[in-house]
């Protein structure tokens, strides 16, 4: 069920109005978690096992670290409890991951093991898995693994009630692409009744629409250019690849923060606030600056539980470039099962290391300008998606190849979508401004939002597109 189209419609406008008279009772957990569940199972209900399963051995699974590093009765006891703690969050990370590789990397492994049989003239192929990847796992998993690691560190509460945890995990406004959310931000609020004013209607309806806006409007028109261009690319000369590779950068970024605004507008409606997930990702000035801006909850995910366990910064520059390598990497498998992926992490993990002295330096943060350091992140981001966006290695190859040696061959340039992305880039400009007060006077919101209507009214198309992310 995506946000944008009519069944969701219908779905929330009974699932609100039913919420809006339970919310202050004891069925309004029940009936979240029953909403949420039916929204899942709307793509379909087998999605529920791995969701279920998952759940169910996480809550266990806390409730004895919790008990492990209670304060023990003496401090030869102390030792033991925590090895115990250690083991079953062990057990919860081992089993979380066996999930994600069971159904995201299975069929990745076993085509990787049939190229190495096949070169090793070793006669025996291993068979490709049948089943489809559950729409996202990764974003429920990573927030189970983070939930149980923070109770292992103790800085996040044990949640008693598995209907309360069970509605964390499965809460259906961030379920299929995240925000991944941490357990002392949404937890808390879940536990109680929120009281929802008409200004958390407005705000939350408004957020939606903006992100209404990003996906229909947006990512789904930018998308004809970049599918039709990118399906072929040996066909197309360096304009329309260089041209292709600019919109993409876009899109993707239209229809991801597009998911996340229309999650964080259904859940403020609701009482319930998210967590911003892109702050203008396209205005950072360095690489580091660009991965605090872009799919926060993940970047700050891999960052507290990746990078500074293995040692973050404190362990010298080699450490630190390494730590930052292997994040990216991981980083870059995550976002799909395919060798373009990993690339796509390795070239970010390069961009980071190779610039980190520099963006720390006063030559780069005093003498060049804002603009040429925004650009120069622009660009390198942007190039770095054709591996992100390609369907093989060899397609990124070509693209690359053929930006910087085919002929300048008129591109077909859709004016109108360099219009609205130079309209986007302007605004977000003016809201990093001084001026961004401009932006809170009341007639311009409400100018501002008669515009995506009326856009939206004469544009949307009748059936709406998938989200990228939810793929992850």
């Amino acid at each position: 069920m995506l946000f944008q189209t009519w069944p969701f419609f219908v779905f929330f406008a009974v699932v609100y109005t039913i919420y809006l008279f339970v919310k202050g009772t004891r069925l309004r957990l029940p009936w979240l978690l029953a909403a949420s569940y039916f929204f899942y199972a709307w793509l379909s209900p087998l999605y529920l096992i791995p969701l279920i399963y998952a759940t169910v051995v996480d809550y266990f699974i806390a409730g004895r670290i919790e008990k492990q590093v209670a304060q023990p009765p003496s401090a030869e006891e102390a030792g033991r409890h925590r090895r115990l703690a250690r083991l079953w969050l062990a057990l919860s990370i081992v089993n979380d991951l066996g999930v994600l590789v069971f159904f995201k990397y299975a069929g990745f492994v076993a085509e990787n093991l049939n190229l190495l049989f096949s070169s090793l003239r070793i006669a025996y192929e291993v068979p490709q898995p049948g089943f489809l990847l559950p729409a996202g796992l990764s974003f429920f998993l990573l927030q189970s693994i983070g939930y149980t690691i923070d109770i292992y560190r103790g800085t996040a509460r044990r949640e008693t009630s598995l209907l309360a945890y069970a509605t964390f995990v499965a809460f259906f406004p961030r379920l299929l692409a995240g925000p991944i959310e941490r357990a002392s931000s949404l937890l808390p609020q879940l536990r109680t009744s929120m009281h929802i004013s008409p200004r958390d209607f407005t705000d939350g309806l408004s957020i939606f629409v903006v992100g209404y806006f990003k996906k229909v409007a947006l990512a789904d028109y930018l998308a004809l250019y970049v599918t039709r261009v990118y399906a072929a690319p040996g066909e197309f000369q360096a304009p329309a690849l260089l041209l292709a590779t600019f919109l993409f950068a876009w899109q993707i970024y239209f229809d991801f923060s597009g998911y996340t605004d229309m999650a964080r507008g259904i859940a403020r409606m609701m009482g319930v606030r998210l967590m911003l997930n892109f702050d203008n990702p396209y205005l950072a000035t360095s690489m580091g600056e660009f991965w605090r801006r872009w799919h926060i909850s993940l970047s700050s995910w891999f960052r507290d539980y990746v990078y500074i366990p293995l040692g973050g910064n404190r362990r010298g520059k080699l450490a630190t470039y390494r730590n930052l390598f292997v994040t990216m990497v991981l980083s870059g498998l995550w976002h799909g099962a395919a060798w373009t992926f990993v690339l796509w992490g390795a070239v970010h993990a390069l961009g980071n290391v190779a610039t980190r002295e520099l963006e720390r330096t006063s030559f780069y943060t005093r003498r060049v300008p804002l603009i040429g350091r925004q650009l120069l992140v622009f660009v390198f981001v942007t190039l770095a998606w054709i591996f992100f966006r390609a369907h093989s290695i060899g397609d990124a190859w070509t693209i690359l190849t053929r930006i910087f040696t085919s002929g300048l061959a008129d591109p077909r340039c859709p004016l109108l979508a360099l219009l609205l992305i130079a309209a986007v880039w302007c605004y977000q400009y003016l809201y990093e401004s001084r001026l961004r007060r401009v932006l809170e006077f009341r007639m311009v919101r409400i100018a501002l939002m008669v515009f995506l209507l009326t856009y939206l009214l004469l544009t949307v198309p009748a059936e709406g597109q998938p989200f990228i992310y939810m793929q992850f």
